[in-house]
């Protein structure tokens, strides 16, 4: 049987993203979104609040470097990744990290309208292939 390691997650970017180049010239793109959930506690609705890093590599993550501000939506598709390593006490540590195999960005929020222009005709919905998808 073959072993499954996929996940999916949307919610906002809460930094801006991080680009390193590897000594091969790979590009390494790091950042990190936020995802809430809503739930029921009798009659109060609560909200926890998560959050993930990512890495994104080579061409996915020079489009991410461009693509990626903080507070943009953000779903991403990809792998958990455990790096291990010891540090200098001999403490031995791991963190779990998503590494992203596909990144869709939600349309960027376009400012408020002036209270001079609040009778213009509201702008329509962006059509697929405006919204960056890769």
């Amino acid at each position: 049987m073959k072993n499954l390691n996929s996940i999916i997650l949307e919610g906002n970017c809460v930094r801006e993203p991080n680009v390193t180049i590897t000594a091969k010239g790979t590009a390494i793109c790091t950042f990190s979104i936020a995802s809430h959930r809503t739930y029921k506690i009798g009659e109060t609705f609560e909200q926890e609040v998560s959050f993930f890093d990512i890495e994104a590599w080579g061409k996915l993550a020079e489009c991410v470097s461009h693509q990626c501000k903080k507070g943009r939506g953000v779903r991403v598709v990809g792998r958990l990744k455990q790096n291990r390593w010891e540090d200098a006490d001999g403490k031995k540590n791991s963190k779990i990290r998503i590494v992203a195999e596909h990144i869709e960005f939600k349309p960027e929020a376009k400012p408020l309208e002036t209270a001079t222009t609040v009778n213009a005709t509201p702008p329509s919905m962006p059509k697929q292939e405006e919204i960056a998808v890769f």
